[in-house]
């Protein structure tokens, strides 16, 4: 019995070696004496020991950060840009074959891509047209990296950093426009009082009796005012027309 026991040692390490479990997420792309099988998976897949060999493909979407650069805008304003690019393996066949590494290929082409679109915009463009940007970025990475089994499903500008300059100086200007609105809010007030007045000075121009009320309402003001002291003297308003005469 003892003697079989390197037998049986072996017959276990081919076993293991042949067989392999792949997730619902995973595919192995298979290679026998070189040469391209095919696509296997997911479940249990069996391997001819020493003849094929599998390289496993993750189809699950990868979220993958493109670090920050400085790009030159079109108004030649260096910006600080990063951005995330979402993409994943249609094709596990391509992902193996036609690239040797396609997520380091990905985001090379990421970072290359990004500075040659936003170095198509100026910068007021850059911060207003984020969504144009990223439906660019997204259409042009796809097409790129199609020949290496990926799809890009997705990218998004992360963050834009200004210059320090060039920050104090939209500081200053948004401060100027709020001073702006500011004043014309003012001069509307002003003027839609004015108008108000004039309104009322045609009424009481009009009206026989209207200054008349206008006079006696004023009187009442006064005498509920907090100056208690105050000593108040009636005067017809015709009065004067008479001594006028």
């Amino acid at each position: 019995m003892v003697a079989y026991i390197p037998f049986i040692v072996v017959v276990g390490i081919l076993l293991f070696s042949m067989i392999k479990i792949l997730n619902e997420y995973e595919r192995g792309v298979v290679f026998r004496l070189g040469s391209y099988s095919g696509v296997r998976g997911p479940g249990l897949i069996i391997l001819i020991p020493g003849i094929e060999k599998m390289v496993k493909v993750d189809l699950r979407v990868v979220t993958m950060d493109v670090p920050s650069q400085d790009i030159i805008t079109k108004d030649n304003v260096t910006l600080k840009v990063n951005s995330v690019v979402y993409f994943r393996v249609n094709n596990p066949q391509k992902a193996i074959i036609h690239v040797e590494n396609f997520y380091h290929a990905t985001a090379q082409i990421a970072q290359t891509t990004l500075r040659s679109v936003v170095g198509q915009y100026e910068m007021d463009e850059v911060l207003s047209l984020r969504e144009e940007i990223n439906n660019k970025l997204q259409v042009i990475l796809d097409e790129l990296t199609e020949p290496w089994g990926v799809k890009v499903t997705n990218v998004e500008l992360k963050a834009i950093d200004l210059p320090e300059t060039m920050q104090r100086a939209m500081a200053k200007q948004a401060e100027a426009e709020r001073e702006k609105r500011a004043k014309i809010i003012s001069a509307d007030g002003e003027f839609q009082a004015a108008q108000k007045l004039a309104e009322a000075a045609a009424v009481l121009a009009t009206e026989k009796d209207a200054i008349t009320l206008r006079y006696l309402d004023t009187m009442r003001d006064i005498s509920t005012g907090a100056n208690k002291t105050s000593t108040i003297f009636p005067v017809p308003l015709n009065i004067f027309d008479k001594l006028m005469k």
